[in-house]
């Protein structure tokens, strides 16, 4: 899906705008955050321009799974982290400010102070067997080879 203008992510695969590429090839591009959380926040994005995660054909999902793996170890060693936290925002309520889907790989250090938490809610009984049946519906709606199971908590 093309933008009806370029995205900044699109003109830096063009090379129309700079990045500190760590990492291209034909399908992908890793480059390190302008705006970095951490040392070594690098951004994983396909070359080719989609929105979301849902609007990535399977095979560029595999694409971007891989080599956004490959840059997780990279940075988790080259920045001698402790670990890393593996982030992508879809939509504009998650919190997407640039939209062309990317994985954001966060290198981590003990101590850090850096808080990525979300608050935690428990759902009510009622919901769960609601939210689950509505989840399990649209799952086999889906054209998916894959099944939905039902299970009990």
């Amino acid at each position: 899906m093309k933008p009806t203008m370029p995205c900044i992510f699109c003109r830096i695969v063009a090379k129309e705008i700079p990045a500190s590429i760590i990492y291209e090839d034909e399908k992908t591009l890793g480059f390190l955050d302008h705006l970095p959380v951490s040392r070594g926040h690098t951004l994983v994005i396909l070359k080719e321009h989609h929105e979301s995660l849902v609007d990535i054909p399977p095979q560029g999902l595999k694409d971007l799974i891989r080599i956004t793996q490959k840059l997780s170890r990279a940075a988790v060693k080259a920045m001698k982290a402790d670990g890393f936290n593996l982030i992508m925002n879809n939509g504009r309520s998650a919190g997407q400010e640039v939209f062309h889907a990317h994985f954001h790989v966060i290198p981590r250090f003990l101590g850090d102070g850096l808080r990525i938490g979300l608050p935690r809610n428990r759902y009510r009984e009622e919901e769960v067997k609601e939210i689950q049946t509505a989840l399990l519906r649209e799952l086999s709606s889906e054209s998916d080879p894959g099944t939905a199971v039902a299970s009990t908590p």
